[in-house]
């Protein structure tokens, strides 16, 4: 790897301390920007930055220059929460919900997440795997550059630890830094429709030791939620998942104030994931905890229900992380940048809480704010630069104008 030196920088943005991991409350406001400034890489990482105007000319001989002409730096886009590998298309169930079918109601009917599952079985490893590396490659393009991926559309051990199987290979032949996260209670399986119970136990006594015994995921989730699984269920399958040293990043009240951030702070999860039906009481059991609620305005948008209280969370004193929560179902979307807007123009957040929540606080919800999120020296150079523009609240302010020109992953162009 080689030294590069980013010149002529028109914004570089969502500068942090180091040190600093997350952002909540009023600091969540909080951005170093950079008028007219330099970065430089060394190797994979973020070596120094700083103005134009106080520039070591002799840095310039003994780098690669890259003239950025007046666009934006920022880190790439951290998304933490997806359902990447995934088989197939659901838009049957989208003319579905425009009828008036709800999510529930369409899962109830034996459809949702099922029909995902029935898919993916029928696929091989190979096909699951060109599948979700041309999404991967869509969101890099777009500026993400850490992703985490669930399992759950298998609900069978074997299906599940071939979804794992493919994250793993993402991984080796990817620059975007991934994360995996074993979702096995994400609906209870059709061969056991009607004795939830028992699938819990294949959770709990044979696909929870499979997956470690294959070191496939970096986290467990379940999805804790009425008509999904309940609180006493998700204790045990944490537990059990604690047992192999697995920290959990749980679903929890998308459908209903399901306990779920009960039993995620209990089990000191990274994050707890949605909250569009949090109630206060839910949103107190967070304050002062290391649990990251994240928010996912993208799922809201397409299912059309209530956006979760993000305003409401950082003027209380939280922070909070976004994420696309991109699937087949419920989000068919990986832009993390309409996430921001949606954020911004639904849940009420200024551009800067909105883009330090996909950035710094996003990377801390999967696990990864010592080397992504912020503009730091000694991170790593993972970084998206945009068109010139003409602040940073422009970012949510064009929702729709694609504005990435080009992405740096791990120092390098991913076409380098």
């Amino acid at each position: 790897m080689s030294s590069k030196l980013f010149i002529n920088i028109g914004l570089l943005c969502c500068i942090h301390p180091r040190e600093k991991l997350f952002l909540q409350g009023e600091e969540m406001r909080q951005m170093g920007v950079l008028h007219n400034a330099w970065l430089a890489i060394d190797g994979d990482r973020i070596s120094d930055f700083g103005t134009m105007d106080n520039l070591d000319q002799s840095t310039m001989s003994t780098a690669k220059v890259i003239d950025v002409h007046g666009g934006a730096v920022l880190p790439c886009w951290c998304d933490p929460h997806t359902h990447l590998v995934y088989a197939g298309s659901r838009e049957g169930e989208f003319v579905d919900k425009i009828e008036g079918l709800t999510y529930a109601e369409i899962a109830r009917r034996g459809g949702g997440i099922l029909n995902s599952a029935d898919l993916l079985h029928e696929m091989t490893e190979d096909e699951l795997y060109e599948a979700a590396m041309g999404r991967l490659r869509e969101m890099a393009a777009a500026g993400t550059g850490c992703v985490e991926i669930k399992s759950g559309y298998g609900l069978t051990t074997e299906d599940e630890l071939k979804i794992l199987r493919v994250i793993r290979r993402m991984k080796q032949t990817s620059r975007v830094r991934i994360m995996s996260t074993f979702l096995g209670a994400h609906a209870v399986g059709r061969a056991y429709t009607g004795r939830q119970d028992e699938y819990v136990d294949l959770v709990v006594d044979e696909m929870i030791p499979a997956v470690a015994e294959e070191h496939l995921a970096d986290f467990i989730d379940v999805f804790c939620d009425e008509g999904f699984f309940t609180p006493e269920e998700t204790d045990r399958i944490l537990a059990a998942g604690a047992r192999y040293g697995v920290r959990p990043k749980i679903h929890a009240c998308e459908l209903a104030s399901s306990g779920g951030v009960e039993i995620g702070v209990k089990h000191h999860a990274l994050s707890v994931d949605h909250l569009e039906s949090a109630s206060d009481n839910d949103l107190a059991l967070l304050r002062g905890t290391a649990t990251m609620p994240t928010l996912l305005p993208g799922t809201s948008f397409f299912l059309n229900m209530p956006y979760a209280r993000g305003r409401q969370m950082i003027d209380s004193g939280l922070g909070i992380a976004l994420a696309s929560d991109c699937n087949p179902g419920s989000t068919p979307s990986s832009d993390m940048k309409f996430v921001v807007s949606l954020a911004c123009i639904k849940m009420r957040l200024l551009p800067t809480e909105a883009i330090n929540a996909a950035t710094l606080n996003a990377a801390y919800a999967m696990g990864l704010a010592e080397d992504y999120g912020s503009i730091a020296v000694g991170k790593k150079a993972n970084l998206q630069i945009t068109v010139p523009i003409p602040s940073i609240d422009y970012i949510p302010y064009a929702y729709t104008r694609p504005i990435v020109q080009q992405v740096i992953l791990d120092g390098e162009s991913p076409c380098e």
